[in-house]
C-alpha cells in the first residue's frame, strides 16, 4: 500500500517529468526501495496515483529485473542465464547454487537469507560466468569462490544474531 508521503513522492515526479510515463519507472523503484517489492496492491494504487491501467503498471514492472513483484531474500542472487555466462566455468551456476541452497529459481530459502533468479545478461560475457548479490557484482566465478562467498554470508548472519 503506498503511503501519504511515497504519494507525495509520486505526484513530485508527475510535476518534474514532462510526461506522465517517466513518472512510472523513478515510482516502481520508490516503492520498492521502501517495501522490498513492489505488491499488486502497490501497482493497483500507482495506475490511480498516475491515471494509467493496471496493466501497463503491471507490464512495467514486470518487464525490468531489478523491479521484484514478490519479497526477496536479504541477499538475492541474480545468475546470468546468457550463453556466454551457461558456458563457461565448471557448469550452469544456477543449477550449482539453487542445489546448494536448496530452492529452485525465483524462491527463497525457508530462513528468507537467499533467494535466486536468473537474468538475461549483466554485461560480462569477457568475465564469464558471472552474477549479482544485491547489487554487488562478482565475475570469473567457480563453484569453490561461489561456495566461499555463501558460507562468508551464512557466517556474517550467524554472527549477527
Amino acid at each position: 500500500m503506498i503511503d501519504k508521503d511515497i504519494k507525495e513522492i509520486i505526484e513530485g515526479f508527475v510535476k518534474k517529468f514532462p510526461c506522465r510515463d517517466s513518472a512510472v519507472l523513478p515510482s516502481l523503484s520508490l516503492i520498492q526501495k521502501k517495501n522490498g517489492y513492489v505488491s499488486e496492491k502497490d501497482m493497483e494504487d500507482l495506475s490511480r496515483i498516475l491515471g494509467f491501467s493496471e496493466a501497463r503498471i503491471f507490464s512495467a514492472a514486470s518487464f525490468y529485473s531489478m523491479l521484484n513483484l514478490k519479497p526477496k531474500g536479504k541477499y538475492h542472487i541474480q545468475i546470468c542465464s546468457n550463453v556466454s555466462c551457461s558456458l563457461t566455468g565448471e557448469g550452469p551456476l544456477l543449477d550449482y547454487i539453487s542445489g546448494k541452497l536448496g530452492i529452485k529459481e525465483g524462491d527463497t530459502t525457508p530462513d528468507g537469507l537467499f533467494s535466486i533468479e536468473p537474468v538475461e545478461c549483466l554485461g560480462s560475457c569477457g568475465y564469464a560466468p558471472a552474477m549479482i548479490i544485491n547489487s554487488d557484482h562478482y565475475e570469473n566465478l567457480s563453484f569453490e569462490r561461489v561456495d566461499e562467498m555463501i558460507n562468508v554470508i551464512y557466517e556474517q548472519n550467524i554472527t549477527e544474531k
